[in-house]
């Protein structure tokens, strides 16, 4: 999706629940926007959101990060090292795309495919539970990592 299109979705969001839309909010969500490829932590955001707003708080990034998440206009996931990173949601429906994370470097990749549609129909057949949104992470060696191993990483026996 275009950058002034989710900028657009965003800001419209906002509005819609009597949200301000204060300068520090706009730049937490340009530094967002800039960065849509990157999996970036509060931490991150705000020192990238410091150049401009340098007189702007850790703690409001944070509160900013939360009520986009909450609007579902950015997603925070947890990658096991103990800090959340944070992209903008690229669609409104939510599924869009899964994490490949290497567990030497922490590269964090991306695959996009929605391969669990036939496991959602199936769950939602048999049970009657509607799922609405799914975070996919797969753990492994990135191809940089491989290269430098000795050995050549096993896959997981099926």
């Amino acid at each position: 999706m275009q950058k002034q299109k989710l900028r657009d979705r965003i800001y419209s969001a906002l509005r819609e629940g009597d949200h301000r839309l204060t300068p520090q909010r706009e730049a937490v969500v340009e530094v967002l926007l800039d960065n849509a490829d990157a999996h970036l932590s509060a931490e991150n955001i705000f020192m990238q959101t410091k150049h401009n707003y340098p007189d702007i708080g850790l703690a409001t990034v944070y509160r900013t990060l939360e009520l986009l998440e909450n609007l579902g206009l950015v997603h925070r996931f947890d990658y096991g090292d103990g800090q959340s990173r944070y992209e903008v949601s690229l669609t409104a429906e939510g599924h869009y795309h899964h994490h490949l994370i290497c567990v030497n470097c922490g590269e964090i990749g991306e695959f996009k495919d929605d391969l669990l549609d036939e496991i959602e129909e199936k769950i939602a057949a048999e049970t009657g539970f509607v799922v609405t949104d799914h975070c996919l992470r797969l753990f492994g060696l990135c191809q940089k990592c491989q290269g430098e191993q000795d050995k050549p990483a096993e896959p997981i026996d099926k």
